[in-house]
């Protein structure tokens, strides 16, 4: 595993320890030689998980649609940054440029990004392993809900084992390495999402 796009938030949260793993995780890719590729904003758990990688020397690779440009600022010192069109360009550039995912703790944009590329996997666009870093259980109400839908058989249970949680860094990681992709070629097009 080369790169790992990560969601999270755009705020740090009411709790310091969402940023004390943000930063760790970014040092912990960093020190792995897996490249972060994120929304591309200096605030927020976003920014303390970019900091974390480049204080570390890793390579950092930024994705920000131009009308957040104006309403955010973007982390200086990044590998790359790349300037999108729109928030469905910026999706598209964060699953090309990543071997796997991991959600943070975040809003609605940070749900957004995790389910939508949690349900590309379900229908087969791609087969890279996506994972929850679950901080002080920040996501268990959240996999309650999915337990709750493949009881009321609304979520089959293959696809919701397909959604990775562990509450630490490392032990997440190895699980998603162990992902077995095979040799499945992404079938994601433009013109489809």
């Amino acid at each position: 595993m080369k790169s790992i796009s990560v969601f999270c938030g755009s705020t740090m949260g009411n709790d310091p320890v969402f940023k004390q793993e943000a930063y760790a995780l970014g040092q912990t890719l960093a020190g792995k030689g897996i490249r972060l590729v994120y929304g591309g904003g200096k605030s927020g758990l976003m920014g303390a998980a970019a900091a974390g990688a480049l204080d570390a020397g890793g390579e950092v690779v930024g994705v920000i649609p131009e009308f957040l440009m104006e309403k955010e600022e973007t982390h200086h010192g990044l590998t790359e940054l790349i300037v999108t069109q729109n928030m469905h360009e910026r999706k598209l550039i964060l699953n090309e440029k990543a071997d796997g995912f991991i959600a943070m703790p975040g809003g609605f944009g940070t749900l957004e990004e995790l389910f939508e590329i949690i349900t590309w996997l379900q229908l087969g666009l791609h087969n890279k392993p996506v994972g929850v870093l679950n901080t002080k259980g920040y996501y268990d109400h959240l996999f309650a809900l999915l337990d709750h839908m493949v009881l009321n058989e609304l979520l089959k249970p293959d696809n919701r084992k397909r959604l990775l949680k562990h509450n630490d860094i490392n032990e997440l990681i190895i699980t998603m390495q162990e992902w077995p992709s095979g040799d499945f070629q992404s079938r994601i097009h433009e013109d489809q999402l």
